[in-house]
């Protein structure tokens, strides 16, 4: 089977949606998705998104708090536009259809960890199954939006995959779509376009312990780097702090729930085994320290001899 398009958008999460949306708007898009069109890492985002509303909030706080977190490592320029661009994409969420939570009439802004106001616009504490509830209407309202689920990208079609061009420069190669299998029929379908987006998600399935939802495999790094894309920043993989306990990581039934870092922005307190508040230790701002501090707050107190339990109380 073959299918031929402007646009092939990979994966189904809030960028993929995203993109697809805003791309229909003026071509035909394809967008494939390895599961259903609503399983993906957006699906399982619990927080909110951290965004400058409150009027005595300002960029410059928000961009400060964000290198902090970030200990030198942020690409200032990139912060700057993601923190400017912030209003007004939540207020785009809204106009699509996202139900964040109001208080008093207005958004319910609340606080977590690294952020010195209250800036995280949610959902209760299931905003990325409301936000990819409200993309996934919209995309499906589109008459320029094609959605195939059930769908495994297996390759990006370019010179590697041509015999005799497999050693030509990667300066030189192009993508003109994917090779991708259909889970049902078994059947490879050759998909062509004129652009190709990846937006397939995380990596999380590759280590032991993930609260990434099972698709989370890294198909597109390994795609993206069969076709010789440039990769960067490979190094900065994300893991939640707090999850609770499975007796069974790795396993196939094995799934890590995780604790939401709304919990601690509510007054949730991290203890270890003997029952002591241990987050003091590592940080003044304690539970509310940014997501790196907090996870290695609590590897460095599970290394202390005896495997520790954590719970929020």
């Amino acid at each position: 089977m073959f299918h031929k398009t402007d646009v092939l958008v990979i994966g189904s999460g809030i960028a993929g949606l995203y993109s697809a949306i805003k791309i229909s708007e003026f071509a035909d898009v394809v967008l494939v998705t390895k599961k259903e069109k609503s399983e993906s890492n957006t699906n399982y985002a619990q927080g909110g998104i951290a965004s400058v509303l409150d009027p005595n909030d300002t960029f410059a706080n928000h961009i400060k708090d964000t290198l902090i977190a970030g200990a030198g490592l942020c690409n200032e320029k990139t912060v700057e536009i993601l923190v400017k661009e912030g209003p007004g994409k939540i207020n785009e969420l809204i106009d699509i259809g996202t139900g964040f939570t109001l208080k008093d009439g207005k958004l319910d802004l609340v606080r977590e960890g690294g952020h010195s106001f209250n800036r995280i616009v949610h959902a209760k504490d299931l905003t990325g199954k409301e936000v990819e509830r409200a993309l996934i209407e919209k995309a499906s309202k589109s008459p320029n939006i094609r959605i195939i689920e059930n769908t495994l990208a297996i390759d990006l079609i370019t010179e590697h995959n041509v015999t005799g061009l497999k050693h030509l420069p990667i300066s030189s190669r192009h993508c003109w779509g994917a090779y991708v299998l259909e889970n049902e029929s078994e059947h490879v379908i050759k998909i062509t376009s004129r652009a190709t987006i990846l937006a397939t998600g995380g990596i999380g399935q590759v280590y032991y312990h993930t609260t990434n939802p099972p698709i989370a495999t890294g198909d597109g790094f390994a795609m993206a780097y069969r076709a010789g894309a440039k990769m960067g920043n490979m190094e900065f993989i994300q893991f939640h702090p707090t999850s609770f306990y499975d007796p069974n990581p790795g396993s196939k039934s094995s799934h890590s729930f995780l604790i939401s870092e709304a919990v601690r922005g509510f007054g949730g307190i991290l203890r270890n085994s003997s029952g002591e508040a241990f987050m003091a230790k590592y940080d003044t701002r304690k539970e509310l320290a940014p997501r790196d501090i907090v996870a290695r707050a609590i590897d460095t107190e599970m290394k202390k001899g005896v495997m520790s339990m954590y719970f929020l109380m």
